[in-house]
């Protein structure tokens, strides 16, 4: 229902239901074993109503793959590098099973955890033989810097290299306070 309804009001965008389905936010419920499956599940769903819906759509709407933050930052301590990379792997082998037509790694707030999460699904997509787009949206806090530290020129120097499509700002103000951030970004 929630994807009919952005479709109905004219999204050329869905995101699958699995903002918090990679493998160490599901541990957290016992679940960690079925993360590929859930993921594969949730894209399944979105596609499903993205296909009912573009029969008669007056666009092209696509169903982007969502990988969050998780519950654990690497640059805390709380995660290794290589553990949050597996977990964020496992999601996106799910969401490439679910014939999802991009990756959204959002509301990233760790540039560890978004290196980690860029090479998961690039390892990914590379298992799978194929090359979809990929996004990446980071919160700024009111302090002008990731949760962790880094101010967004930190973060554009740090993803350039990665050969990611998109980068962007998402949430955590609102869009007066995330306007300095975003010509920062743009420039």
């Amino acid at each position: 229902g929630i994807h009919r309804a952005y479709l109905e009001a004219g999204a050329n965008v869905i995101e699958t239901n699995t903002f918090g389905a990679n493998r160490l936010v599901l541990a957290e419920y016992g679940l960690e074993e079925r993360t590929a499956e859930i993921n594969a599940a949730a894209a399944r769903l979105a596609v499903q109503e993205r296909n009912r819906y573009a029969a008669t759509a007056p666009h092209p709407v696509f169903v982007a793959g969502s990988l969050g933050p998780g519950t654990k930052l690497p640059s805390l301590g709380q995660a290794d590098f290589d553990t949050v990379h597996t977990s964020y792997n496992q999601q996106a082998q799910g969401l490439l099973k679910g014939s999802v037509d991009l990756f959204i790694i959002e509301t990233s707030q760790d540039l560890l955890q978004i290196k980690a999460a860029i090479l998961a699904v690039k390892d990914a997509m590379a298992d799978s033989c194929v090359r979809l787009p990929l996004i990446v949206s980071v919160t700024v806090e009111t302090n002008g810097a990731l949760l962790v530290g880094s101010d967004i020129h930190t973060v554009g120097a740090a993803l350039l290299p990665m050969d990611i499509d998109i980068l962007g700002i998402n949430c955590a103000t609102g869009p007066q306070e995330m306007r300095p951030h975003i010509q920062e970004l743009s420039r």
